[in-house]
């Protein structure tokens, strides 16, 4: 089974924990990580099957665009999905999954 890992990345903590919590509610997917970056954005890491981290990232997306600081200013920065990362990435960056 392909294991995928799907980001999503957003300025503050509030917007990015939404997202966390409603990317593992929305499909069956492990977090991996959230990391704090320079600047106050967070990037919040998820592994699993590629269908079910689609979905993830979907929800997180729309729940981290749903927080607003301002009047129309969103906090949502960015999202991808890497399908089936090589090894050398899962070596270098912190989204190791465990085999089962």
């Amino acid at each position: 089974m392909p294991v995928a890992v799907g980001m999503v990345e957003s300025r503050g903590l509030p917007p990015t924990l939404a997202a966390a919590d409603a990317m593992c509610k929305a499909a069956r997917v492990t977090l991996v990580s959230l990391e704090k970056l320079s600047g106050g954005y967070y990037t919040v890491s998820v592994r699993g099957d590629v269908a079910e981290v689609k979905i993830a990232v979907a929800a997180g997306v729309e729940a981290s665009r749903g927080c607003r600081a301002y009047v129309e200013k969103t906090l949502w920065c960015s999202s991808h999905v890497i399908p089936r990362p090589a090894e050398n990435v899962v070596a270098v960056l912190p989204i190791d999954f465990p085999s089962s």
